[in-house]
């Protein structure tokens, strides 16, 4: 999922050096390629996470990491990121961000263990922390205000084609060649934007720009990077152990402070007067519960159509384009309604249908067909999302004044990633206890000889990638794999309901915190203290 308010950072953003009629293709196809090489690799890599889990022999701790490394360092980042191309050069700093993305991609594919693939998806991380705002701020500086518009919608159009056709080319190479391949093909995509930069698009720079809150950057590194390895690793370590109190404590510390530097400095990466704001607070706390639930639904989702339904990789990655079409095709439509019923209503209505969605897909079992599945929770939780974007965004732009609508809107797009972050490293602990409880009762009602049993339950943190040993007869064998997918899809179940709380939690913020339930005149702006100016 794409966070919220990406749109809204360029429609903030103020014109440094136009680009001329020649140049605009260019400039629009080096961002929409730039913005599309991250969308498209954040979805294709949980397609892929299976094959890897296969590949390494890993658990579902590995394969978090591979997630939650790439996650952590491009959502503690975006915010500084963004800072230093508006000074040092948006051109320079998407250039550098796309080049180390490049050379991290490779060292992915060519990675020949787990640890080295979690090292480079944080280099990962880093680089689209940098190339990602920076794009952004690149459509801001070459388009006039006139202008915006019309290519903000050609860039949301293009870049929403390709988050929906790369998870099914991804599944496609995974299942036909190898899943490095979903690393490799960024590799070309890199040379084609490196190459089109220099030769079309020029550089620009805000000439008056503060100094960047390198300190902030650093603490909430330091603080997401704790509370993350310690909820995660709290997976298949007692919580008495000081590998996983030890950096919670930290990390809680480091997230505390980080609160009390940005308060006092003086020119933070995350003003505080900002959360002054009723609908701004609300609008993030909507955000925050809203995208934790889609962040662990797609970590999840793949693992239970490849390993336990038996999905092919290209089915995998072609599961979720009902979701991501009803999304682009009703957005402007989602849009309409704020202009006429105000923004709270949508918030409301549109979290409670997600919910909806939530609780189809947990009422899936094992088998049955897909259009009966999980089709239909897509369409659900497809409709419920597209009622919340537009909305959200539109809260978010105009809950402050003008001139820190671009903030604004780079505080909600990180706390959208952290969302995922975290709810992948809470939730996770959730689905292993949950699996191992449903796949114990069933190991019970087995004869299994004792060293086996224990061999399955050391193991038990693979969840469904759990091996069935092969000295079995086929009969108990069987029995076996089914008791395993019957463990996964009880605590998928569980999760999705979670899930779902999470949901009504978000219309429950919106209900009572959320007060723009009217439109705002264009060019009329709420102060950070919530008066329209």
């Amino acid at each position: 999922m794409r966070p919220p308010c990406d749109d809204g950072v360029t429609e903030s953003g103020h014109a440094g050096v136009l680009c001329t009629g020649t140049d605009a293709p260019w400039i629009l196809a080096v961002t929409i390629l730039g913005s599309s090489m991250a969308f498209i690799d954040s979805t294709v890599v949980n397609v892929a996470l299976p094959a890897l889990q296969t590949s390494f022999a890993g658990t579902v701790v590995d394969i978090q990491w591979v997630i939650e490394s790439y996650a952590l360092f491009l959502s503690a980042l975006i915010l500084a990121g963004g800072s230093m191309s508006d000074r040092f050069g948006r051109r320079r700093v998407f250039l550098i961000g796309v080049v180390i993305f490049a050379f991290a991609s490779a060292s992915c594919g060519l990675a020949v263990s787990i640890r080295q693939l979690v090292v480079a998806r944080a280099i990962q991380g880093t680089g689209a922390a940098l190339f990602v705002p920076a794009s952004l701020s690149i459509i801001s500086a070459s388009f006039s205000e006139k202008e915006r518009g019309r290519a903000i919608g050609t860039w949301s159009g293009f870049t929403a084609i390709t988050t929906a056709m790369g998870p099914i080319l991804g599944g496609w190479l995974i299942e036909h060649a190898s899943w490095r391949w979903v690393f490799f093909i960024n590799i070309p995509i890199a040379a084609a934007v490196v190459a089109l930069s220099l030769w079309r698009v020029p550089e620009s720079k805000v000439e008056s720009q503060g100094s960047i809150d390198w300190i902030g950057a650093l603490i909430v590194t330091a603080g997401l990077a704790g509370v993350t390895y310690g909820f995660t690793e709290s997976a298949k370590a007692q919580w008495s152990n000081a590998s996983v109190w030890g950096p919670l404590i930290l990390g809680g510390a480091c997230l505390i402070a980080f609160w009390y530097v940005e308060g006092r400095s003086p020119a933070p990466m995350v003003p505080l007067d900002l959360f002054r704001s009723r609908d701004f607070t609300g609008a993030n706390v909507l955000t925050l519960f809203l995208y934790a639930a889609l962040g662990i639904f797609f970590f999840l989702f793949p693992l239970n159509l490849i390993q336990v339904q038996r999905y092919s990789a290209t089915a995998t990655g072609a599961a979720a384009l009902p979701l991501i079409l009803l999304m682009f095709f009703l957005s402007r439509w989602s849009g309409g309604l704020v202009a006429r019923y105000g923004a709270k209503r949508p918030l409301i209505i549109g979290p409670f249908i997600a919910a909806a969605g939530f609780i189809i897909f947990a009422l899936a079992s094992v088998g049955g067909s897909y259009w009966t599945a999980f089709f239909p929770g897509f369409v659900v939780l497809g409709l419920g999302m597209a009622l919340s974007v537009a909305p959200l965004t539109t809260v978010v732009m105009t809950a402050i004044d003008q001139d820190h609508a671009g903030t604004a809107s780079g505080i909600n797009n990180a706390v959208a990633r952290v969302a995922g972050l975290l709810a992948i490293a809470i939730l996770g602990i959730v689905m292993v206890g949950a699996f191992s409880h449903k796949m114990n009762q069933g190991l019970a009602q087995l004869h299994l000889p004792p060293d086996v049993k224990r061999s399955l339950q050391s193991n038990e943190i693979r969840l469904a990638a759990l091996p069935v040993p092969p000295d079995l007869d086929p009969s108990t064998a069987a029995t076996l794999r089914a008791s395993i997918d019957r463990g996964f899809v009880f605590g998928f179940r569980l999760i999705m309901l979670i899930c779902a709380g999470l949901a009504v939690a978000s219309a429950a913020f919106a209900w009572q915190m959320i007060t723009f339930d009217r439109q705002v005149v264009p060019g009329h702006y709420r102060s950070p203290h919530g008066h329209v100016t």
